[in-house]
């Protein structure tokens, strides 16, 4: 394939330069409010979902946008999808017919991996809202099914894209209300678990109605030209936030360094490199000299690449606030089509986060070349999936269930790393033992903080976690642990942590080594065991204090050989 040239994107709407009316005080009223909207959103899904991976894991993304796609909020929930759904929600309309074709009560479908930039299962449902007959913008969820009739329900192996799920490319669910039976039938009839689908569709077109309720009210308190103004005034004030924090770092071309373990069907190792350039207030962000795309599916289409650079950069610049347009606009982003981070149909994409994980940690250790102060070493870089599935003994009823699991984290200029999901994945948890061993077939027989895997520094970094599950019945799984043949890195002269790896011990004493495979069959009485990464440290173990020293010791963070090899000075 010839080599296409690099094409630059913003990264959020720029700004239509109007004055508006709007004071400071209406202005945060409205974001609040539409805040609360999207919260609205959120607890009407986990309220009504069927699956543990929405409910517990809270793996969905819920947005409102207006009739431009700029996004006006979103609750927290999946960070990564935070720059995904206003693509998705343009191609779902302009599949329909464009806006002309939308009514007051549609609900719109659709999970083309390269509208949506996710794996089939993710499936955007979206909801037009009208004010007074005028289209002012849309309620939109992207949630994960726990099966779409890909070739397993999770996927490692996927060589196109046809083979990862059942696409529907923008249809109508319902139409002005009315339920649109033969969708819902070809819905039904392409799950290897249709009960827990049915119900995850119904919980998404809820809250999307919620949300759409919610927006109205909004809207009718304030009036229409007095919520339009707050919104341009919301988006401004965003965006200055954001160019403040890169005033302060020197103009230049930063460039970092990341590794994929593999691409999920050749074993060799896929290193790539991720530049910002920074002038003045503006950041640019520049995927050019990635490798071309992949044969196995570890390709992050061009929504998820945009999503991973709008994460990095609102969580590093945003000062904790809930992100919405404006904090996108200083944001370009630079990707080459036909390449991992912006390849073309129908290349594999079903491990599409993975990439876009790393992305993240690669850019903040780009930018730690100008301002290490600013950002944290490098976490465990990955959320050490596991899908399983199977059919259940008693019943013969088929069942699935996922979840990601934490990482520690990289320590910083001021502090330990801590233990929880990657940042693209900060506001998800994993399932609760308590409901995991009511509802599948395993028991835990470990949950605990993983000893010496965080890295040293005079700021220690996070540790992983090791989780074992002991099967009560056969069960196949798909495991997704990628950074396994590569350290997490320090900064600042900080240690590196231990990579994620996956494990099974079957019941006749065989070790496997599956930190990613598919459709691994796990007997009765065999043990997954996943051993999650660290947190690289800051800072050089000699400068720790004797007292953080022994307190990790105590509280059994470190062993006394770790110490001993990694802090000498709190022994002599």
């Amino acid at each position: 394939m010839k080599r296409r040239e690099p094409v630059i994107h913003q990264a959020g709407v720029p700004s239509k330069g109007l004055v508006t009316n709007s004071d400071p005080i209406t202005t945060e009223v409205v974001r609040h409010a539409l805040n609360s909207a999207a919260n609205q959103m959120k607890r009407a899904l986990i309220r009504t979902a069927f699956s543990p991976i929405i409910y517990e894991v809270l793996d969905f993304a819920v947005a409102i946008y207006d009739r431009e796609l700029r996004m006006l909020a979103q609750a927290p929930s999946l960070p990564i999808f935070m720059g995904t759904l206003n693509f998705a929600v343009a191609e779902a309309v302009k599949n329909v017919g464009g806006e002309g074709k939308l009514f007051d009560g549609d609900v719109l479908m659709y999970n083309w991996a390269y509208g949506t930039g996710s794996h089939p299962q993710d499936m955007v449902i979206v909801m037009p809202v009208f004010f007074k007959e005028e289209l002012i913008g849309y309620t939109a969820i992207k949630g994960h099914w726990l099966d779409i009739a890909a070739k397993d329900p999770y996927c490692t192996d996927t060589t196109d894209v046809f083979q990862e799920g059942t696409v529907f490319p923008g249809v109508k669910i319902y139409k002005k209300g009315e339920l649109n039976d033969d969708i819902y039938r070809m819905v039904l009839g392409n799950s290897r678990v249709p009960k827990a689908v049915s119900g995850d569709l119904d919980a998404q077109v809820t809250g999307c109605r919620v949300g759409a309720k919610s927006f109205l009210e909004v809207v009718e308190r304030f009036g229409l030209d007095t919520y339009r103004d707050a919104v341009e005034q919301m988006f401004d004030h965003g965006e200055t936030i954001i160019r403040s924090f890169f005033e302060k770092i020197p103009d230049g071309r930063y460039v970092g360094h990341g590794e994929m373990d593999d691409n999920g069907v050749t074993t060799d190792k896929i290193p790539f490199e991720i530049a910002v350039e920074v002038k003045g207030s503006n950041v640019r962000i520049d995927f050019s000299n990635v490798p071309d795309e992949q044969g196995g599916p570890v390709n992050s289409p061009l929504p998820s690449t945009i999503s991973a650079s709008r994460v990095a950069i609102t969580m590093l610049a945003g000062y904790g606030e809930s992100p919405h347009e404006g904090h996108f606009r200083p944001i370009e982003v630079v990707t080459r089509p036909g390449s991992m981070f912006d390849p073309l149909p129908p290349a594999p994409c079903f491990l599409y986060g993975w990439p876009a994980l790393q992305a993240i940690e690669v850019i903040y250790n780009a930018i730690a070349k100008a301002l290490p102060a600013s950002v944290p070493a490098s976490s465990g870089g990955c959320i050490c999936s596991v899908v399983w599935w199977g059919t259940r003994e008693a019943t013969g009823e088929a069942w699935a269930d996922g979840a990601p699991h934490p990482v520690g984290q990289g320590a910083w200029d001021g502090g330990d790393g801590g233990t929880m999901l990657h940042i693209a994945e900060s506001a998800t948890r994993f399932t609760p033992v308590e409901v995991w061993e009511a509802r599948n077939p395993w028991i835990v027989d470990r949950l605990a903080l993983a000893q010496n895997s965080g890295g040293p520094g005079k700021y220690r970094g996070g540790a992983g976690i090791d989780l074992h599950f002991r099967m009560t019945e056969d069960t196949y799984i798909t495991t997704v642990c990628d950074r396994s043949k590569n350290n997490p890195w320090g900064l600042q002269d900080g240690g590196e942590a231990r990579p994620n790896n996956a494990v099974v011990r079957l019941p006749d004493g065989s070790v496997h080594n599956v930190p990613k495979t598919t459709r691994f069959l796990v007997p009765k009485g065999g043990v997954l065991e996943l051993h999650t990464g660290g947190g690289g440290g800051y800072g050089s173990p000699s400068e720790r204090s004797i007292e953080s020293v022994k307190a990790d010791l105590a509280e059994g963070y470190i062993s006394e050989d770790f110490a001993r090899e990694h802090y000498p000075h709190a022994f002599q």
